[in-house]
Parts: C-alpha cells; structure tokens; sequence
C-alpha cells in the first residue's frame, strides 16, 4: 500500500502549452506514514552518503543548509566576478526529460554500493524500496488503472530525490574535467564560462564539447537531454560591452539555441546584464494579483489569519532568494516596497492616503531593504558556523590579523577586493559587508534563534528610528 503513487501532472512552467503531455511534472502523492518512514531512513543515509569523496558539491537539491537560494548566490557571484575582469560568461540551463522517471534501479544499487559505501541491511532496505512499486494517474476526477513501475524513482517522496541525485553524481565529474564551471539543483543543470573576444569562439566549442558529453553520459545511464528545452543566455555588464562579442547560437546536442535575453533559473528571472529587472516585474505582477484576491476576502478573516495568509503567500514572495538582491537599482527596491505597502494597507484596511510607516510598525514588518540585508546577514552566520555550503564558504575568509589586536576576537571576514562597483554586488562582496557591519555581540551571538531575533531588533530599530 506504501509503494503505490497517485500521480498528479503538473504544468512545469506557466505559460506552456497545457496539450503537450512533455511539458508536466508528474508529482508523486504518497501515504503519510511512508513518508515518515522514508525521513527516518534519511537521517540514517546522508551522513554515510555526504561523507564520500563521490559527492557531488554543487548538487544543491535535499541537503541541509543548501537551498536554490545558495546555488543561485554561488552563480551569480561567479558572473559578477567575470564582470570585473570585463568578460562575459555563456550559461547553459539543460533540460533533462522525465528525470526522476528514467532511472534504472540496477545501476542506481551497484552506485549505492560502489561509489557511497551503502552495504548489508541499508542496501536490502532501498532495493526492497524501489522494488513492486506502482502507480496511477489523477485527473481532476478521473483516475487510470494501476500500473507497475519497473524504472525511476518517486518525484514527490523524502527518500526518491537523494536517490537521484546518487544516480547522477558521477555526471559532475564529466562536466568538471571539461574545465566547464557548473552547478546542480537535482535534474537542473546549468553549465557555464567566463568568454572575452579573443577566446570566444573556443570557449563556444568547449561548451559544445560539453553538452554534447553530458549528453552521451545521459543516454548510457538511462536519461535523456531535452535540447529544445534547454536555454543560453549571455550575460554582459554595461560597461565594458565594446570588449566583449555576442555568441550567435550554441549548439546543444545537435540543436542550435540561440540565445535568450532572459531565463528563469530555479524560480528566479535573470537578465543579461543582472539587473533582476524583469524578475522584480514579475515578482510584483504576481505578488499584484494575490492582492487582489485577499482583498476581496478580507472582511471575512480575522485580523491574525488575514496577517499569516499575507505572510505565507505574499510575503513569500517577496522573501524568495530576496539576497540576490543586494545592490540592484533603488527602483527596483522602491517597486517591491510599493507591494509590500499595498500588503499592509490591505491588512489593516487603510485608505492609500494614511501613512505607511506607522502600520508596517504595528505589523512588525522590516522594509524591503532591510529584509536583503537580513537574509545576508543570516546566510553569513549560518555559513560561518557551519561551514555549509561549501562552495559559498570558500568565498568568505576569516579575518587574520598579523598581530594579536582585539579585532582578532571580532569574528571579522576578510573584505575581498572589487575593481568596479558592479563586482560588489556578487556574495563575496555584499555578505562580508554585511557582516562587518554588525556589532560585535551579535556576531557572537551563540546560535541561530539569538542571532536572528538581535539582527532584526536592530534593522527594525534603525528603520523607524525616526
């Protein structure tokens, strides 16, 4: 009863073609309680998994202190860093088809046992696991007849999406000897490299060399690149566009992608010049639109249920990889503060004319500005105390001075050299300013919960001081 999967098809992106059955996302629903059984077994893997050399470090996807949030700072860094040197760099987003769907339980136990050490009882236990498992599809009222599954793993389980990221660790590895940079959230990939006008056409090679690699990698292991779905984008500075040649199409697995002025990368909008201007535009036109709707049922909640459902699914929104961030335009800053503003007149049903301040005082809401600096500053604790993820704490160095001074016990980060303005909105830059700006007692703040509740009384303080 635990094996068997009702199967939800969902659109993978808005705006797709609802009759193309390619572009949903089956979503596995499971019994509770074997879900529950699967997080215990978890508990039991990742330490044992985590610990192999085999480990893919950029996989992002179901690990603690790793979130798309972190895969997207760690990208964006590197882009912003290229930035200075005044350098381009082509992104690949590749697109796998019906990932989680395609894998061979054979090879997903020999990889278990081989590459990660996953022996006796624990190895039984998982190859009991993906063995007689079945489905069925759910349709708005309509169901279809059971069905075995002899390949993949469950997309909407605790345990399936560990399984498929073992399964494809070692596809890291090839990308990686490639000299291509990249990084991973589960079956998103995205591969990319720092070009200039003396060496774009060989660096436009390379990256072919690669798709194409991990294109036959795929096939030999069950998967399958969907080139057409796959997306480049060239990301440029302003200044400095003179030194740089646009790429005029890639070829991808044997599909030539020309490429886009925008893409949207694990939830977030990038532009070429990572502006996130048409990211904050769509941010507010949804944000927008979930107003409305709460507008229309806000004289039937109560007060405290009209705040949590504002906080959950608008100020979600607004929240979302928010430090990404840092350093954009005030514009940008000004048009999700006016969202964030019609949120809170909503909520205590003001007239546009009254005065904003006072009730985003009374809500205990930090300004927009001050919620990029909050989620910085949280990163940069977590990170420091942690050590995770790792491919972000390599861009933050310790503070060591040469003599014992008293700035020596300050929890200082060393601040990293820009050579233009634009480079000091990447990670390296933005966090260590951040955190060195903080008084020293809530650097040293024992643990997360204090630190968290320090910083927000002082960004809240500084924000209406007056």
């Amino acid at each position: 009863m635990f094996k068997t999967a009702q199967v939800t098809p969902i659109l993978k992106k808005h705006g797709l073609d609802a009759n193309d059955l390619a572009n949903y996302r089956p979503i596995s629903n499971l019994n509770t309680i074997s879900k529950m059984l699967e997080r215990l077994v978890l508990t039991r893997i990742v330490p044992q998994v985590s610990s192999s050399p085999n480990f893919d470090v950029v996989q992002s996807a179901y690990r603690r202190h790793h979130s798309t949030e972190t895969a997207l700072l760690k990208i964006t860094d590197d882009i912003f860093a290229r930035f200075a040197d005044h350098r381009s760099t082509i992104l690949v987003a590749l697109d796998q088809s019906a990932a989680f769907d395609c894998i061979d339980h054979t090879t997903l136990i020999r990889r278990l046992n081989h590459s990660f050490g996953v022996t006796g009882k624990t190895l039984n236990w998982i190859s009991s696991y993906l063995e007689s498992r079945s489905t069925f599809v759910r349709w708005k009222q309509v169901s279809s007849s059971v069905l075995p599954l002899e390949t993949g793993v469950p997309q909407g389980s605790a345990l399936g999406p560990l399984l498929f990221s073992l399964y494809i660790a070692p596809h890291s590895g090839v990308i990686r000897s490639l000299g291509i940079n990249h990084h991973q959230y589960a079956d998103d990939t995205q591969i990319y490299i720092a070009v200039s006008t003396t060496d774009l056409q060989v660096k436009v090679t390379q990256l072919e060399n690669c798709t194409a690699s991990v294109h036959a990698w795929l096939q030999i292991n069950g998967l399958q690149l969907n080139p057409t779905k796959s997306e480049v984008i060239q990301f440029t500075a302003t200044r400095g566009r003179d030194r740089v040649d646009d790429v005029t199409s890639l070829q991808v697995s044997n599909a030539a992608i020309k490429p886009s002025s925008t893409i949207k990368s694990l939830g977030v909008t990038l532009d070429r010049k990572l502006s996130f201007d048409a990211h904050v535009t769509n941010v507010c036109r949804l944000c927008y639109c979930h107003i409305r709707a709460l507008r229309h049922v806000r004289e039937s909640l109560p007060y405290d249920v009209a705040r949590t459902v504002a906080c959950s699914i608008i100020g979600s929104r607004l929240d979302y990889c928010n430090s990404l961030l840092a350093g954009t335009s005030k514009s940008n800053l000004v048009k999700l503060q006016r969202v964030q503003n019609t949120l809170a007149r909503v909520i205590n049903r003001q007239v546009k004319s009254d005065h904003i301040t006072p009730v985003l005082k009374e809500l205990h809401w930090l300004p927009i500005e001050n919620r990029v600096t909050f989620k910085l500053a949280t990163l940069a604790y977590n990170i420091k105390s942690t050590g995770q993820p790792v491919y972000l704490r390599e861009l933050l160095s310790d503070y060591e001075p040469v003599r014992t001074l008293r700035s020596s016990s300050r929890r200082l980060l060393t601040v990293n050299v820009a050579n233009t303005v634009l480079a000091t909105r990447g990670f390296r830059h933005s966090a260590v300013a951040v955190w060195n700006s903080l008084p020293d007692s809530i650097r040293n703040s024992t643990n997360i919960h204090i630190f968290k509740r320090n910083v927000k009384t002082l960004l809240f303080n500084t924000a209406f001081a007056a």
